[in-house]
């Protein structure tokens, strides 16, 4: 399920942020705690940020925002697209469902706008399902000291 982010799901997007293994291909963790410091009590509230939820626990965060000051410049201006999922959500298609549910939504939103994923190139699950998703190669670029994938799915014509 998708919903707005609360309150109760402060300490999952904690661990989100601090986990070595979530942020492997983003730069690495983030002190946990700076986190329990600067995280407000209720994270991301804002449209476009999700929480996905299994069995009334937050498992992972969808993002849909307007990329700016992105490190391409075909990526400014359009939807980007990123996700988060605990390891132990890992490998069982939550990813996958997740994002196409908010891509739907943004569809609905928004119809016709064009959206980015960027994704290490390393990282061979985000490769796969960004394919999945229907996102095709615009170009790859350095970040990070890696290099980095960057997808644009086409708009899906309004019918």
């Amino acid at each position: 399920m998708l919903r707005a982010p609360e309150a109760r799901d402060r300490a999952a997007f904690i661990e989100l942020l601090a986990s070595p293994e979530v942020n492997t291909y983003l730069g690495g963790p983030r002190p946990r705690d700076e986190l329990e410091r600067k995280t407000p009590e209720v994270p991301e509230q804002w449209p476009g940020s999700f929480v996905v939820e299994l069995d009334g626990a937050m498992i992972g965060q969808i993002l849909l925002r307007r990329a700016t000051g992105h490190r391409c410049p075909a990526a400014v201006g359009k939807a980007d697209l990123g996700y988060l999922f605990l390891p132990r959500a890992w490998g069982f298609g939550y990813a996958a469902e997740a994002c196409a549910a908010a891509l739907g939504w943004l569809g609905g939103v928004l119809p016709g706008e064009p959206v980015v994923l960027a994704t290490q190139s390393a990282n061979a699950a985000s490769m796969r399902l960004a394919a999945k998703l229907g996102f095709t190669e615009v170009e790859r670029f350095e970040a990070w000291g890696a290099e980095q994938w960057l997808g644009m799915r086409s708009p899906v014509a309004p019918s």
